[in-house]
């Protein structure tokens, strides 16, 4: 059986956008924190709000599935790939800032919000000077890290919903929890989105920072290639204690492997596949269950196609 592809359904949309902005089976696994993953049919990166609308509504009125990829550091995507269009809003890149307001395009690292953020002398982004994620990232996972995450500071996202109408949410549609937001649930495309801040001191704000980049560069295998945690802590508990505890550091799958640093982390050590990856992953989540009766739950989101088995 030939898997499906959605390149010629999408040709006339092809002639909407702004040359350049679509690439034809596009490797992801250049736009991933783990190296790995399959081909995308169409990687398509608007260069305006009003192009990713387009995007989505050709998408909606001709069935063609999108998928949002941000900065590919809490995802895997399988080694079949992406079917249809793969949409990233990495060249939705501004931030601006007002006051204490910063203003920030969802294809914008968190990081390099963070760094604005200091720049402007403004505390509330400290906590997310190492995460590896877009500002978008941020909101639909609801990012966090050493006591902060963004449902303290997000005031209000200008989204698109699946059907390409324009949006504006505040803080009382949000429906954050851990690690999931309205964004994830309703599979909004977030646009922009607006942040309160506070006037600080530039010298705290930055020992506060390099205090966070120390301690996530000492403890965190970022040596290798991985997709973070990966995951969820469970109630009262950590996992990367009750990997550590089933003796499962070092184990590896192919060329994944828990990582002898820190065993929440799966780091991609020699070329590892999605298929090694996840089956790392399954094999961590059984023996935590057989040595201490623990659902480990994923943080991590896995997406595309499994490999079609080729025909004898």
């Amino acid at each position: 059986m030939i898997m499906k592809t959605y390149n010629e359904t999408c040709r006339p949309l092809v002639k909407m956008l702004t040359e350049g902005s679509v690439h034809e089976h596009e490797p992801i696994n250049k736009h991933t924190y783990t190296q790995m993953g399959g081909l995308a049919d169409l990687f398509i990166t608007p260069a305006t709000y009003e192009e990713t609308q387009t995007v989505l509504q050709f998408a909606h009125k001709n069935s063609v599935p999108v998928t949002l990829l941000g900065n590919g550091s809490n995802v895997i995507v399988k080694d079949g790939g992406i079917r249809g269009i793969t949409l990233s809003l990495k060249k939705l890149n501004k931030i601006h800032i007002d006051g204490e307001t910063m203003t920030a395009q969802t294809g914008a690292t968190i990081i390099g919000a963070s760094r604005e953020a200091l720049n402007a002398k403004l505390t509330g982004l400290e906590f997310a000077c190492g995460i590896p994620g877009t500002v978008g990232g941020a909101f639909f996972m609801n990012a966090g890290a050493y006591g902060g995450q963004i449902s303290d500071v997000l005031e209000r996202v200008l989204v698109l919903t699946v059907e390409g109408e324009f949006l504006t949410l505040e803080k009382e549609d949000f429906d954050f929890c851990y690690r999931t937001s309205v964004f994830s649930k309703k599979r909004y495309i977030a646009l922009e989105g607006t942040m309160k801040l506070q006037a600080g001191d530039t010298a705290q704000i930055k020992m506060k920072m390099d205090e966070l980049t120390i301690a996530r560069e000492t403890k965190q295998p970022l040596e290798y290639p991985s997709c973070g945690s990966v995951f969820k802590r469970p109630p009262g508990m950590f996992a990367g204690k009750l990997i550590q505890d089933s003796g499962l550091q070092g184990t590896r799958i192919g060329g994944a492997e828990v990582s002898k640093k820190h065993a929440g982390f799966i780091v991609n050590v020699n070329q590892a596949t999605a298929t090694d990856y996840m089956s790392l992953v399954d094999y961590v989540r059984k023996t935590v269950k057989e040595k201490f009766d623990v659902e480990l739950e994923t943080e991590v989101i896995t997406i595309g196609e499994d490999i079609e088995p080729a025909n004898n």
